[in-house]
């Protein structure tokens, strides 16, 4: 693995994190970290490191709002049915719970509606429509979809129904014709807030909503005044779900979201907590590896509208109940998961080096297509390339990408559009739709596309170092301070520290629980002098390195360590401990 030195290894880095530092009262590690970041001047520093509900923007910069605000007005006013339309996955689930949970307690009718995904594919479809026209629904809010649904929205209209448009994905020129749209990547939007998952715009609206009945008087001892705050679990789920970057914004509504879903104060919250196996505090990657994934299962059963129904019972015996099918779907997933992925490995190494194929492409009829993209993502993290997985069924395939950094994956679908039925989604994640007949002529498209767009430096791995230290600057405090700059995710990764004074003084082998993997090294680093070993605690570190087991080291041996800072808790007391990323004689 190639370690690619980052910004905060300079001696411009040096000296500037030390004085940014020294100002906001962090490490001066830290410092080199924020400077590197972005985060020069004192203020943003500061603005990143204690982030405030109010830094948020104001939600009537969104192009569209004043449109949906009034429309969902009249709506609650003259008691119309309003429908929220949601996406399957973790994002359109919590955007739909989050409105329907907020619309009803500010005294709305409202009911939801979740796509079958192997039935009815992704996105509004007319069928749902003639559906929620005849049961008396008069406005439609879509959650995490609607921005391509040009002819559906010209359906609904002939039926009668309004759609307000609530989505995130990379917009056209050409838009539905809805009563608003929103969505910070619509032409003409100059919203701050552009990298929102669509549950983080489903909530500026609530906050413009909220301010506008409050303003009309709505708000009584009978139906007092939503507090928002409350509903920020739902925005944290579905925002790192989503894999967006956690600056700005969504670094905000993350932070204060990780708390809610601690305080667990939701009962959908508390049981999916419980069956993850969840207590206390939750970070980005617990949404990320064990929450997200259960909610992301419902999409596999006949039911899509387990998820959203489990964030918005308040029965836990319900609850419970729920939680425990997702968790059986999220096993089943697993297993399935781990087939389609072997296959799609063993047919992506086929394809050949990156010089041979830029941009992986594997079909198969025998796969699922509600795994597809997590299987894409194994694709990227192995073979480091833009990878496409396709799902055939008879004459369709329906399909999930994943890209690199360099490699825009909407807008290289668009150019390729000629061969699609439909696709969606933004630079690094789409959805799209093709005939089975095309894949061939597809995949040398996009090939093609690929090789004009990606440098092939981007195709190997990289490991990118935040800073450098000495063993003298390694300890307790700093790893405490670098929790800080959490929580951590898309845009905004958990920094590797490099150090190269180091000897490995003890080493043992790991091995892998599930006997599959090389095991996992575990050492006992200590300072070097010299020749001589320093065996003093201040300079001696435990460390461990998750499937570093490969690695051959004798006892004495000089490293070069490229690692992550730990907090190890146990039993009240917290000590050092170094998350290994590789290793250098």
């Amino acid at each position: 693995m190639r370690w690619q030195l980052g910004d905060g290894t300079t001696r411009e880095a040096i000296e500037q994190g030390a004085r940014l530092a020294a100002a906001v009262g962090v490490p001066a590690p830290v410092g080199r970290v924020l400077w590197a970041r972005g985060y020069r001047e004192t203020l943003s520093a500061q603005r990143f490191l204690e982030p405030r509900l109010d830094q948020l923007p104001d939600p009537f910069g969104l192009k569209g709002i004043e449109a949906a605000v009034a429309r969902l007005q009249r709506a609650l006013a003259t008691g119309e049915k309003i429908c929220v339309y949601g996406d399957y996955d973790v994002d359109g689930v919590t955007s739909t719970a989050l409105l329907v949970s907020v619309l009803r307690r500010l005294g709305g009718s409202v009911d939801f509606y979740v796509p079958q995904r192997l039935v009815e594919g992704y996105g509004l479809n007319v069928q749902a429509l003639e559906k929620l026209a005849a049961r008396g629904t008069r406005l439609v809010v879509s959650a995490d979809c609607g921005v391509t649904a040009v002819a559906e929205v010209d359906a609904a209209a002939r039926l009668g129904l309004d759609v307000v448009v609530i989505d995130h994905h990379t917009a056209s020129q050409d838009l539905p014709r809805a009563v608003a749209i929103l969505n910070p990547h619509q032409p003409g939007c100059t919203f701050p807030g552009r990298e929102l998952a669509a549950v983080g715009v489903a909530f500026h609206l609530l906050l413009a909503l909220r301010k506008r009945l409050r303003e009309q008087g709505w708000f009584s001892a009978a139906r007092p005044e939503p507090n928002l705050r409350e509903q920020l679990d739902l925005v944290a789920l579905g925002t790192i779900a989503d894999v967006v970057p956690l600056t700005g914004p969504n670094r905000v509504l993350v932070h204060f979201g990780l708390r809610e879903l601690a305080r667990g104060a939701r009962a959908g919250v508390l049981a999916l907590k419980s069956v993850a196996q969840l207590a206390g505090e939750v970070s980005a990657g617990d949404v990320g590896f064990r929450l997200g994934p259960r909610i992301n299962a419902a999409g596999r059963l006949d039911d899509a509208s387990v998820g959203v129904r489990l964030l918005l019972t308040e029965d836990l015996r319900e609850a419970r109940s729920l939680a425990d099918q997702l968790d059986k779907a999220n096993t089943e997933r697993q297993e399935l998961q781990a087939r389609i992925a072997g296959e799609a490995i063993e047919m992506a190494a086929k394809l050949g080096t990156p010089e041979q194929r830029r941009c992986l492409v594997v079909s198969s009829p025998g796969w699922h297509a509600g795994v597809v993209g997590i299987v894409a993502s194994r694709l990227v993290e192995k073979f480091h390339r833009p990878a496409l997985v396709l799902a055939e069924d008879g004459t369709t395939a329906k399909g999930s990408g994943r890209s690199v950094e360099g490699f825009h994956l909407y807008d290289a679908l668009a150019r390729c559009g000629r061969f699609l039925t439909r696709f969606g989604g933004h630079k690094h994640a789409a959805g799209m739709q093709l005939p089975t007949s095309g894949i061939g002529e597809f995949a040398d498209a996009i090939e093609t596309e690929a090789r004009a767009k990606l440098d092939p430096a981007l195709l190997s791995p990289r490991l990118r170092i935040d800073a450098e230290l000495q063993p003298a600057d390694i300890g307790l405090r700093l790893a405490e301070q670098v929790r800080r700059l959490a929580p951590f995710g898309a845009g905004n990764p958990e920094p590797v520290f490099v150090c190269s004074e180091l000897t490995a003084s003890e080493v043992r082998l790991l091995p892998d629980k599930k006997g599959v993997g090389p095991g996992h090294l575990k050492l006992r680093l200590s300072e070097r002098s010299g020749n001589i070993v320093a065996e003093t605690d201040a300079a001696a570190f435990d460390a461990i390195g998750f499937s570093l087991g490969g690695m051959t080291l004798p006892i004495g041996a000089r490293l070069d360590a490229a690692f992550q800072l730990a907090v190890d808790e146990w039993n009240g007391s917290a000590r050092l401990q170094l998350k290994l990323k590789d290793l250098k004689a």
